[in-house]
């Protein structure tokens, strides 16, 4: 090396030896990110048994307590309004669906490690407004601002991980940040088991304010780790980027594998900017929809590909459980606990989550996606199917909740932790960090959509569905099962740079038969002695720099 620049990067033409074998320094390092899931799970979650609590419906409403002897009418009476219920819900939503697109441009400004630091400051803003809040505006303002922190975690931390992590566990690891959503979700059902009763501020202000040591724990280990290779790559930092590589990869800078898989990556980025160059700012956004349709490996198939792919993963229906689940236990009548039930429910979403770190990488992303979906309808159409025939049998209620708890396991097993993979592998250097930005704004967009519609199709003072919007939800997962059929590709055990060879090549019911067959180092130039091109190394170096 020389000065700020590197004097030459070995390359390789084995398609095996474009990464370093996998170290537990690796893994761990890597894994540490998935921690962003907790609170993103949580701060999802927690609002759930917040809008039950008997003292945040008084506080809210205005409403007086139901007496001890309450009729069920009475009772059911005692809840949120339907568009109280949906402003209070979806506004996070809506803030994280800006947060998402803003920080697509902010990752490739200042790096993903300072965007996801940035947004635990701007989500700790938040929860600071909505603990102090006494009434709607506060909470709906806090909501609102600590979407924006959501919105940056949630986009980038895939990013950063899938970026940083080995190509041969790069699946389990963002499953963690699924693993990690599902923790968050548990923690807030217990914590509001705990404050269900309290008959002070103390009900919500608890839920909400624990949110923030999680925020201060990510980006104080966050601010320890190093920043992604891949974005010094883009930056034309090339030497800053084989440091990064040889402390994620536990090899000395200088070994064959810290400079293959730089040399793999340095000439993936030249080839990419070759085929879609780069230009002004509003440009670089246009490129992320460049290419025809008919074309799997277009930046428009890919851009189409993530964002409905997060679209999917909302049309399950598995937040209508962990959003409403407790309000829409309670409104069935049936159940004496509604909170020890949701409880319940979160508490098999953990538990089934980690099954997906084997599988993901055994079978793959496609597979796990397909039969996912089949499960899920089936469970979906199945509790629609008794609750609607027999809507006050308590036999069958008790039925329900157990086919509702294997669909959270189907989900939480398959299209939890698959849909967050695939965004994180499907986008070129050049527009990953808009793209993987674009597809969580898509996962946010719906869950506000969501979010709003669901209390007017299942309160009982609008459309009052019951177990009937289960119809909904197993249709919905119908489409879910079509579409992961015919335009998932598989993404297994392949490098970044791998994916885009292998978008080029097939189309998605034949991309699993698909294996590497040469390296872009040597597709785009090496020298005699083994080294990449320089006219390559210095076109990246000079391009990042003026980006």
């Amino acid at each position: 090396m020389a000065g700020d620049k590197l004097a030459e990067v070995a390359a390789t033409t084995d398609v095996e030896r474009v990464e370093a074998p996998v170290t537990w320094k690796a893994y761990l390092m890597c894994a540490f990110a998935a921690f962003g899931g907790i609170f993103f799970g949580y701060d999802s979650g927690y609002i759930n048994g917040v809008k039950a609590a008997p003292f945040f419906i008084h506080q809210q409403t205005g409403f007086p307590y139901p007496p001890e002897n309450a009729t069920d009418a009475e009772s059911s009476a005692f809840a949120l309004e339907a568009w109280r219920d949906s402003l209070i819900t979806s506004i996070l939503s809506a803030g994280t669906f800006f947060g998402a697109i803003i920080a697509g441009d902010l990752a490739d400004f200042i790096g993903r490690r300072f965007t996801i630091i940035a947004g635990c400051g701007i989500f700790l803003i938040g929860v600071i407004l909505q603990t102090a809040s006494a009434g709607l505006g506060l909470i709906v303002a806090g909501r609102l601002v600590a979407g924006f922190g959501v919105g940056f975690v949630s986009a980038i931390i895939i990013l950063y991980m899938s970026e940083c992590a080995p190509r041969k566990i790069r699946g389990a690891i963002v499953s963690g940040y699924q693993f990690a959503i599902t923790i968050g979700l548990l923690l807030a059902a217990c914590v509001n088991y705990g404050t269900q009763d309290r008959t002070d501020t103390g009900s919500y202000r608890i839920p909400i304010a624990i949110q923030m040591l999680w925020a201060l724990i990510l980006a104080g280990g966050i601010a320890w780790l190093p920043e992604s290779p891949r974005w010094y790559v883009k930056r034309g930092k090339l030497d800053n980027a084989a440091k990064v590589l040889a402390r994620l990869r536990g090899q000395p800078i200088d070994s064959d594998y810290v400079q293959y898989e730089l040399s793999e990556i340095v000439a993936n980025h030249e080839y990419e900017l070759q085929v879609v160059p780069q230009g002004s700012y509003f440009s670089s956004w246009a490129n992320c929809f460049k290419g025809g349709l008919s074309k799997p490996s277009s930046n428009l198939r890919r851009t189409i590909l993530g964002t409905s792919m997060q679209m999917m993963q909302q049309w399950t229906g598995i937040n209508f459980i962990f959003y409403f689940g407790t309000a829409f236990f309670d409104q069935l009548g049936t159940i004496p606990n509604p909170f020890l039930i949701s409880l319940v429910t979160t508490l098999v979403n953990v538990c089934s989550t980690p099954i997906s770190f084997y599988t993901i990488e055994r079978f793959g992303r496609r597979p796990l996606l397909i039969w996912g979906a089949l499960g899920m309808l089936i469970c979906e159409f199945l509790v629609a199917i008794m609750g609607t025939a027999r809507p006050d049998d308590n036999n069958i209620a008790k039925a329900n909740i157990a086919f509702i708890c294997i669909y959270i396991f189907f989900f939480a097993s398959t299209w939890g932790p698959g849909a967050w993979v695939v965004i994180g592998e499907i986008f070129p250097l050049p527009i990953r960090s808009r793209g993987v930005a674009l597809s969580t704004a898509s996962n946010w967009l719906w869950n506000c959509i969501i979010t709003v519609i669901t209390p007017y199709l299942v309160n009982a003072d609008k459309a009052n569905l019951r177990s009937k919007v289960f119809f909904l939800w197993g249709s919905l997962c119908t489409a879910c099962f079509v579409y992961a059929y015919l335009l998932v590709p598989e993404t297994k055990g392949l490098s970044l740079e791998q994916v885009d060879k292998m978008l080029e090549e097939t189309t998605p019911r034949t991309s699993a038969k698909w294996v590497p067959h040469t390296t872009f180092a040597a597709q785009l130039g090496m020298t005699e002695k083994g080294t990449l091109a320089p006219e390559i190394v210095e076109d990246v170096e000079r391009k990042g720099s003026v980006a």
